[in-house]
């Protein structure tokens, strides 16, 4: 019975974050330039090889941004966890939520700090990964 609450959870987190994911990647093809589709067919590459090879390595940074934004929306969505599991799942929001609701304990102040030191050193990667680029001069973006 377990699996299924944890089927409805992913499914209804999957459906919500969808949304979100589209706009991103939707922005970016927008942007992308319809001739170098045309170029790779005229040179002789399949349609499969096409998106494979032009097409997904220019919106590879839009669909690993929307999938950061999905992560963190369904890390901080309570609601839809409350709504869609059963009483014998839970969801990391919701253990959170009910340990506040009846007082803060070191174990949640603990989980608090390991979120924010994972935060920060994503972002300090990020940040030197960026640094580094800007010194050879590549870019990740046409």
């Amino acid at each position: 019975m377990a699996k299924v609450a944890t089927d409805t959870i992913t499914i209804a987190h999957v459906t919500f974050s969808m949304a979100y994911v589209a706009v991103v990647v939707q922005a970016r093809l927008m942007a992308v330039d319809r001739t170098l589709e045309e170029a790779a067919m005229d040179l002789g590459c399949r349609p499969i090889g096409v998106t494979f090879d032009s097409i997904l390595p220019l919106i590879a940074p839009a669909m690993l941004s929307g999938w950061l934004l999905a992560f963190t929306l369904s890390l901080d969505d309570l609601v839809i966890a409350s709504f869609v599991s059963g009483p014998e799942s839970s969801t990391l929001p919701m253990v959170i939520y009910s340990k506040v609701r009846l007082g803060i304990t070191p174990d949640v102040n603990a989980l608090a700090a390991v979120i924010v030191a994972i935060v920060g050193i994503g972002i300090a990667v990020a940040g030197w990964l960026m640094a580094r680029m800007a010194r050879t001069g590549t870019s990740s973006s046409p």
